[in-house]
C-alpha cells in the first residue's frame, strides 16, 4: 500500500466573477444567501492549488489562473492582482515551481492552467514555468483543449497545448492511476468538460477528492446547484451524487479550487441531503 499523502493549500491569483454565471439557473435570491455579490454583481472566487507530497515526490494540483493576461483582459476576467500569486506561495512553502515533480490538470481552462505561464510582460512571448515537472492531463480533457467547441473556445489558453507537447513531459491519463502520482486514484467527470479529471489522494486522515470544477465550492455541494459554465449540467448532478455518495460513505474529503474561504471539507449526508462540514480555511501540511 502507497504511503499517504500530506497536503498543502497553495493560493494562486483570485478573481471576481459574475454570480448569475457561477450559480447556473439558481436565483440571486437563493446564491446571495451563500455569497455576497459585489455592486456589479461579482463575487470572490480563489484559484486555490494543492501541493501534495509523499514518496519524497512533490506535486501540484493545478496552477489557477497566474497572471498571463494582458492587463485589459485581466480586468474583463476580475483577476484581482497584477503578479503571479501562485509562485510567492509555492517559495514560501518550500516548493518553488522549478522543484515541482509533476503538474495535475484537471482540465485546460485557462482559470485552472493559466498558472502554467509566465507572467506578462508587453512585447515578451509567453513561456512554461515548471522545467523538471511532468505535466498530467486526462485523455479526453487533452482532446478538448486541442479541438474546443465553439462554446467554450474562448475557455482555453492559445498556444499552450502546443507549448506543453514541446517539452516532451506531458502525461496523458487515461485510467485510474499514474506511477508520477502513486497512490492517486483519477474520476473522470464529462458534466463541466469532457474528460474533467478528478484526483483522490489517501490520506491519514481519509481520502481527499480535487473537487476542481465538479464542486467549485461549498455552495455548489447542494445537488442542484450548478453553473452556467457546464457542458451539461443534468449530467453533472448525477456525477456528483454517485461521487458524494461513494466519499461520504468513506468518510471522505473535498478539496476546492474556488471558495473563497475554505479550502477543504469533510461530507457528510444527514437526513438524505449532502453537507459540507468540519471546514478547513487552508491546509498546511494537513493528512499526515
Amino acid at each position: 500500500m502507497s504511503e499517504p499523502w500530506v497536503l498543502t493549500s497553495v493560493l494562486g491569483n483570485s478573481q471576481r466573477l459574475d454570480g448569475g454565471a457561477m450559480f447556473g439557473n439558481a436565483p440571486r435570491a437563493l446564491w446571495s444567501r451563500w455569497i455576497t455579490p459585489d455592486d456589479q454583481n461579482r463575487i470572490p472566487l480563489a484559484c486555490r492549488c494543492l501541493l501534495a507530497r509523499s514518496q519524497g515526490r512533490t506535486v501540484l494540483f493545478e496552477t489557477g489562473i497566474g497572471a498571463f493576461f494582458e492587463p485589459s483582459m485581466r480586468v474583463r476576467f476580475g483577476v484581482e492582482e497584477p503578479g503571479h500569486v501562485l509562485l510567492d506561495h509555492l517559495a514560501a512553502a518550500g516548493a518553488p515551481h522549478d522543484t515541482i515533480d509533476a503538474v495535475v490538470l484537471s482540465h485546460l481552462h485557462f482559470d485552472h492552467a493559466g498558472g502554467l505561464l509566465t507572467q506578462w510582460v508587453d512585447g515578451h512571448p509567453l513561456a512554461l514555468l515548471f522545467p523538471k515537472a511532468t505535466f498530467l492531463v486526462g485523455a479526453r480533457a487533452w482532446e478538448r483543449a486541442k479541438h474546443p467547441h465553439p462554446r467554450d473556445r474562448a475557455s482555453f489558453v492559445p498556444g499552450l497545448c502546443e507549448l506543453l507537447e514541446a517539452t516532451g513531459r506531458l502525461r496523458i491519463v487515461d485510467g485510474p492511476t499514474h506511477p508520477d502520482v502513486p497512490g492517486a486514484r483519477f474520476h473522470q467527470s464529462d458534466g463541466h468538460t469532457p474528460g474533467l479529471l478528478l484526483a483522490e489522494l489517501p490520506t491519514a486522515k481519509g481520502p481527499v477528492v480535487f473537487g476542481a470544477d465538479l464542486v467549485p465550492g461549498r455552495a455548489w455541494v447542494h445537488l442542484p446547484i450548478t453553473m452556467g459554465y457546464d457542458r451539461s449540467p443534468e449530467l453533472l448532478i448525477d456525477e456528483k451524487g454517485a461521487l458524494f455518495e461513494d466519499l461520504a460513505a468513506r468518510g471522505g474529503f473535498l478539496f476546492f479550487t474556488h471558495d473563497a474561504e475554505v479550502a477543504c471539507s469533510r461530507l457528510t449526508k444527514v437526513n438524505g441531503r449532502f453537507q459540507a462540514v468540519d471546514d478547513l480555511p487552508t491546509l498546511q501540511g494537513w493528512g499526515a
